[in-house]
């Protein structure tokens, strides 16, 4: 079989240069075929003429051409442009690149037995300094680390390393003919050198360009190394910003909520229940009639502050109760400020049952009807509404605009509006046993049971109470109380609702009463109003009036001391003021007028009252100076957060009813109930840190809730809470005496008081 003479190179690009003419002619069309066809004859031509004489030179052997690694040229590149859309033509191209051959340079192979279009040399043989940025060695690089390419010199010699950068312009296509084809080098602004060319783009001239790594697959085989790596300046911001981003949303979503729980202000309890925070997300309902706030929607802007009694302190409204949302319910539950009780006041001995029926708003007031309604087994039904435990205040100023029920010629009935500490609620007997009225922060014998020790010292105790209201007692004691329960003299490990001393001792508690008013009828002035403060321990015969200073200031015209100032039940520091004649619901104008009071507690603080929106008289602290004959102490002037109540009774206690000049129903009304504090002195709510109430209530709510509790201790069977007293280290074995559920000492138990006739007592008073 004969045999077939390989074709040279030389054959098989002639052909493929003459089938691209024909291409040319037939498949584009177009005139230049001839001159594009001529200029890669002539460029393959030389190139071809080149590595001949190269290989003849050096002695080598031609390489397969499945080996070598094939190089585009810039002219076939051009003229594969022009025959894009000829199928046959781009073909044409291709195999008429292949003649552009790596033969055509200095040759040697990479790593992987690739043909390299490159001589690799070390850096010892091309002299360069590697430890210093020179060019050479910042811009020489190669796929291999350690070795580089070779250091082109300037033109002419340029040529010598890589044809391309030859002079000779007609070894290029005619269309590059006109162009310098000279490597240009162009130092930079940071110091930096570039090397600038119609070949550029190539890596093939041995000159590093910055965008040579995206044109080069064999960098992507490297390994990066950190030494390698450098930060510019827009990388640095880069990086910086998407840092920020992603720590902003971090924030956002995981930081904000942290820091907004951790940061936030907790709602305590001063204020109604279910109001700001007290629910589980902290909302707050905006439904019709809803109250959302301690000051009431519907105050008047211009009483939202008001200048002192003294004329120059400024004043600051806390809380509002307006009542113009008719038909209003004060059942446990209904309201968040107010509750009306369900209960006998057995302890003044009222005729009538409070029944929460009985209150109501209308017509834009708050309306507490006395009734002639038979009631568990009582004839009359009235009304007591507190503010316990739901808002509580110390310090300010209390007033409300009221109407008087009745007439102002029939006694008998007994409305108020007054305040007590929140440690005692009126009319639940065991919560008040020990701690109505006292207010107290000392450790001495005005804690006691009968305010004696059990020794029954101090004698001249035995005999202060040697009062006209002290006959129905058939007493001359001065004290009939069963002591100071939450006194500054309970044993360290005993029940006691706080604060405890740096020293480690308590600090007196009680629940102390301070009067606006408890209306009545008087036969010279009519309508009057009596405002005191109820107060223990008792000083001698229950006397206001004291030898170190004034006890006391009258301002108005018809204000002078009450007779009652007292009995071993309590002791009453009160004046009687001509209230107002128009105010009152029969026989008036159907007006309303302000009653209230201002205070500063404390051991130097003052109680002002104001009867008719005028001034009526102040207690000053004169009056609670300690008192050498019963040896107690200075009593502050109450302390306590104190709560609000309204009511409406009838009792033989407070005046004998004119029953033949009665007429029913009788009804007090409220237009409006408003507390202001000093700007700097705000303290609203029942469990203040210095004076708290919460705990200590919700370990003993049944004393607090259930009525029909009369005492702190005892047994079930005489109406006893049966909780155990505190034990007071003054009494016989102190803190070391065993615990028990009546006042007094356990060890050494007290003498009952004498019994004494009536008309032994108070002689000559009447």
């Amino acid at each position: 079989m004969e045999s077939r003479k390989p074709k040279s190179e030389m054959d098989i690009c002639d052909n493929s240069i003459s089938s691209l003419e024909v291409s040319f002619k037939h498949g584009a069309g177009r005139e230049e075929s001839s001159d594009l066809g001529e200029a890669l004859r002539q460029t393959v031509s030389a190139e071809a003429s080149f590595s001949e004489s190269s290989l003849s030179a050096s002695g080598g052997s031609r390489r397969s051409s499945s080996n070598r690694k094939v190089s585009f040229d810039h002219s076939v590149n051009f003229t594969e442009r022009k025959v894009r859309n000829t199928t046959k033509a781009s073909s044409t191209v291709e195999n008429a690149s292949n003649c552009h051959t790596v033969g055509t340079h200095d040759s040697t192979t990479d790593s992987h037995g690739r043909l390299l279009p490159y001589r690799l040399e070390s850096d010892s043989e091309l002299g360069f300094d590697t430890s210093s940025d020179s060019v050479g060695a910042g811009f020489a690089r190669s796929s291999r680390r350690g070795s580089h390419l070779r250091k082109l010199p300037s033109a002419p010699l340029a040529e010598k390393m890589n044809p391309r950068s030859t002079s000779d312009t007609h070894a290029y296509p005619r269309a590059l003919w006109n162009h310098s084809t000279d490597v240009q080098k162009k130092k930079l602004d940071n110091g930096r050198v570039i090397y600038t060319g119609i070949f550029s783009w190539d890596t093939m001239d041995g000159k590093w360009e910055p965008d040579d790594d995206l044109h080069d697959p064999e960098t992507l085989e490297e390994k990066l190394h950190i030494s390698d790596l450098r930060l510019g300046k827009r990388a640095v911001i880069n990086v910086g910003v998407l840092f920020t981003l992603i720590f902003g949303l971090l924030l956002l979503f995981a930081g904000y909520p942290i820091i907004s729980y951790c940061t936030r202000i907790r709602d305590g309890l001063k204020g109604g229940f279910n109001l700001g925070g007290t629910n589980g997300s902290g909302q707050i309902g905006t439904l019709p009639g809803m109250r959302t706030g301690l000051i009431d929607a519907e105050t008047p802007k211009e009483a939202y502050e008001r200048i002192g009694l003294d004329g120059s302190t400024k004043f600051k409204l806390v809380f509002s109760d307006e009542f113009n949302v008719d038909g209003r319910s004060f059942y446990p539950g209904d309201d968040p400020f107010w509750e009306a009780v369900d209960l006998h006041y057995w302890g003044t001995n009222n005729y009538e049952w409070y029944d929460p029926a009985a209150i109501t708003t209308a017509n834009g007031a708050l309306q507490i009807t006395l009734s002639q309604t038979l009631e568990h087994n009582l004839n009359f039904r009235g009304g007591m509404l507190q503010s316990w435990n739901k808002f509580c205040f110390t310090g300010g100023y209390i007033v409300a605009s009221v109407q008087m029920p009745g007439s102002n010629s029939a006694s008998g009935l007994w409305p108020a509006f007054w305040t007590m500490g929140n440690l005692g609620r009126a009319g639940y007997g065991a919560s008040l046993e020990g701690t109505w009225p006292y207010s107290y922060d000392s450790c001495d014998v005005g804690t006691m049971l009968n305010q004696t020790n059990p020794d029954g010292t101090p004698s001249a105790s035995l005999n202060a109470g040697d009062v006209m209201f002290n006959r129905k007692h058939h007493t001359k004691s001065v004290s009939f109380l069963s002591g100071q329960r939450l006194s500054a003299c309970t044993c360290p490990d005993d029940d006691h609702p706080g604060p405890r001393l740096k020293d480690g001792t308590w600090k007196g508690r009680a629940s102390p009463e301070i009067d606006i008013f408890e209306g009545q009828v008087d036969s010279r002035y009519g309508m009057t109003v009596s405002q005191s403060c109820q107060m223990a321990p008792f000083n001698a015969f229950y006397n206001l009036s004291n030898s170190t200073g004034p006890a006391y200031e009258l301002y108005g015209l018809n204000s002078e001391l009450n007779i009652y100032t007292g009995e071993v039940t309590q002791q009453a520091l009160s004046v009687v003021t001509e209230a107002s004649q128009g105010a009152m619901q029969r026989g008036g104008d159907a007006s309303f007028a302000e009653y209230g009071y201002e205070y500063e507690p404390g051991d130097d603080g003052y109680i002002e009252w104001v009867s008719d929106g005028k001034p009526a008289w102040k207690l000053l602290p004169s009056a609670l100076d300690p008192d050498p004959v019963t040896q107690i102490s200075r009593r502050p002037f109450p302390s306590e957060p104190m709560y609000i109540i309204f009511n409406l009774g009838i009792s033989q206690n407070f005046g004998e009813p004119s029953w033949d000049k009665m007429e029913w129903p009788n009804i007090m009304k409220v237009d409006w109930v408003r507390v202001y504090q000093p700007e700097h002195k705000i303290n609203i709510g029942c469990d203040p840190e210095d004076f708290p109430t919460k705990d200590y209530i919700e370990r003993h709510m049944e004393a607090y809730t259930n009525p029909n509790l009369t005492i702190w201790g005892g047994t079930r069977g005489e109406g006893g809470y049966g909780e155990n007293w505190p034990r007071n280290r003054l009494l016989p074995e102190g803190c070391g005496a065993p615990l028990s559920n009546i006042p007094g000492s356990p060890v050494q138990p007290y003498a009952k008081a004498a019994y004494v006739p009536a008309s032994e007592i108070a002689v000559g008073q009447n």
